[in-house]
């Protein structure tokens, strides 16, 4: 073999030394725009949610003078609570319209006119009556809201009147639009904070659908998980760190661990229903059946990262605990522990994170019945807010697209919460060694 000069030498090192550096560039540029592809999509998943969502937070309403006609809510002159529960008060609804708009003579036209207003609006002036009976008689002013197609239309979330067919097409009237208008003039419609989205339960109408029914049934079955799963979980991981001996049976233990925390969450869904439901008798759609479920599903991932947090700690904390005379048991409760608790609440937490984002177990346990009054407890019927939000999203009025883009805004900033939550844990408490 000829031998190179120098040169030679030189030149083949500088060509390689090109060539890798060549590599590592766009090594570095393939994973730059993976990325900035990444965060593109995130953005635009989050601006699509926001987009769309944001209106729900706005309610349109409806001023009305509304007359407590004795006539109509009290015609036996009783003035007792059943009676007045009873009564019509959708017809002072149709009578205040109806003052507003003489025109609306025909059948049609008073149609079209009573369906400006939610069919909620009667309620509201039920529960105003029943709680101040001194109404009856009187006349007031009152805010009302409109039905979910005014507020698509208000709000600019629809088509132009006559424009499209089907269901894009505009579903008011020249005649609605044109009273809604009337309204607008003269400063008797207009958007106000929604606040029946958070105070109030399912619902039939969207304008009058609320998340605070599923967001009860979800704090009620992550307290069920909590207090089961995370002292199951940590005592499990303690025995299993410190306590258990190593031989075949610990080996099959911590296998199955491993292996649960990547089973479907729909397979644990199964398994509530054939025991939980099927063989215990337990009520379906109640949050401690869901509550059970999430432990059952949530427990892996708890012990696993408890059992990371407790081998954090270094060893030469168990052997001063020890030289000092004090017991394993002393050891692990008094030193161990507390060393190893943030890792174990951070664990906790995130496992409760993606237990909060879970539906398809909950769909197993019949959590996706239609349930209007908030529950109770534990025991009474409910659903949960990402159930809540696949309800929504199967609905076939328009009005409940924003609802559910806004549910999933709530359920995200909850999530976000809780991870930041976990993440302040972790570095407020977290010891280095």
């Amino acid at each position: 073999m000829a031998m190179l000069t120098p040169a030679e030498t030189r030149r083949r090192v500088d060509a390689s030394l090109r060539r890798r550096y060549r590599s590592e560039w766009l090594f570095r540029l393939y994973g730059l725009v993976s990325v900035l592809l990444g965060v593109g999509f995130l953005l635009v998943l989050f601006a699509t949610i926001i987009g769309n969502g944001y209106g729900a937070f706005r309610q349109v309403f409806i001023q009305l003078e509304v007359q407590f006609d004795p006539a109509v809510l009290d015609p036996e002159g009783t003035r007792q609570q059943d009676t007045l529960a009873s009564a019509d008060y959708s017809q002072l609804v149709k009578t205040s319209l109806r003052t507003l708009f003489p025109d609306a003579e025909d059948r049609t036209s008073r149609r079209e006119l009573n369906a400006l207003v939610s069919s909620g609006g009667a309620f509201n002036l039920q529960k105003m009556l029943l709680a101040d009976p001194t109404l009856l008689g009187q006349t007031r002013d009152v805010w009302l809201p409109a039905d979910d197609e005014v507020n698509v239309f208000v709000k600019g979330r629809g088509p132009a009147a006559g424009a499209g067919s089907g269901d894009e097409a505009q579903r008011l009237s020249d005649r609605q639009i044109a009273w809604i208008q009337t309204l607008e003039s003269s400063g008797k419609l207009e958007q106000r904070f929604n606040t029946i989205f958070f105070t109030a339960g399912d619902s039939r109408e969207p304008e009058l659908a609320g998340i605070w029914g599923a967001t009860k049934g979800s704090f009620f079955m992550l307290f069920v998980t909590l207090f089961l799963a995370f002292p199951l979980g940590v005592a499990a991981a303690i025995y299993l760190e410190e306590f258990a001996s190593r031989n075949w049976l610990v080996d099959v233990i911590e296998v199955n661990i491993n292996n649960l925390a990547a089973v479907p969450s729909i397979v644990f869904g199964l398994l509530g229903l054939a025991v939980f439901i099927n063989f215990f008798g337990m009520p379906r759609s109640a949050p401690l059946v869901g509550g059970l479920v999430l432990t059952l599903m949530t427990l892996p991932v708890i012990i696993i990262a408890s059992r990371a947090a407790i081998k954090s700690v270094p060893p030469s904390v168990r052997e001063a605990a020890l030289g000092v005379g004090a017991s394993p048991m002393q050891m692990v409760f008094h030193h161990v522990l507390p060393l190893a608790l943030p890792g174990m609440m951070t664990g906790a937490i995130i496992g409760m994170a993606r237990a909060l984002g879970e539906s398809a177990p909950l769909l197993m346990i019949g959590m996706v019945a239609f349930v209007v009054e908030p529950p109770g407890g534990p025991m009474s019927p409910s659903t949960a807010l990402p159930v809540q939000i696949y309800l929504w999203a199967d609905s076939p009025e328009r009005a409940f697209v924003e609802r559910t883009s806004a549910a999933i805004m709530v359920l995200l900033a909850f999530l976000l919460v809780m991870n930041a939550a976990a993440v302040w844990l972790r570095s407020r408490f977290e010891r280095r060694w």
